[in-house]
């Protein structure tokens, strides 16, 4: 088990969450709740609050990329073999609908080869509290072996 897993599943979502904004400060300012947390799969909970919206009153583009490089970063961080070592590469993103609730993002990397180094696209797709799917978004992580 990564020693990333083993501090989630020590801690919890909670305070977990919190040490990873304290890591990398710039999550904070969406407020994450890393409510899941496996090899192969990664959730973030995002409340609505109007720091992170736009003009249109809606969660943020960027709020919301945020939220995928944060399920996505987490879960391939869980799901590599011990020693690997990844860095996102390129992200491809698409806005489909406004967001004007809390979002949940969903990083779902049971498809991806985590033995084998190189890149690996990340899949996330991000719902509001209704479920309807508002971005999706594609993340490439390059993975080296250690």
């Amino acid at each position: 088990m990564s020693q990333t897993l083993g501090m989630y599943q020590s801690v919890g979502a909670s305070a977990f969450s919190n040490m990873a904004c304290q890591m990398a400060p710039y999550f904070a300012t969406i407020t994450p709740e890393i409510s899941v947390l496996t090899p192969g799969r990664a959730e973030v909970k995002v409340p609505f609050r109007k720091e992170i919206t736009n003009h249109l009153a809606s969660v943020h583009a960027i709020a919301l990329c945020n939220a995928a490089e944060l399920a996505g970063g987490m879960m391939t961080e869980v799901s590599i073999p011990g020693g690997a070592k990844w860095i996102p590469k390129g992200m491809t993103v698409e806005y489909l609908a406004k967001a004007k609730t809390s979002v949940h993002a969903i990083a779902d990397g049971s498809d991806v080869d985590w033995e084998s180094a190189g890149d690996k696209v990340v899949p996330v797709e991000i719902f509001d509290e209704a479920g309807v799917k508002v971005f999706t978004a594609r993340i490439t992580m390059n993975v080296k072996l250690g």
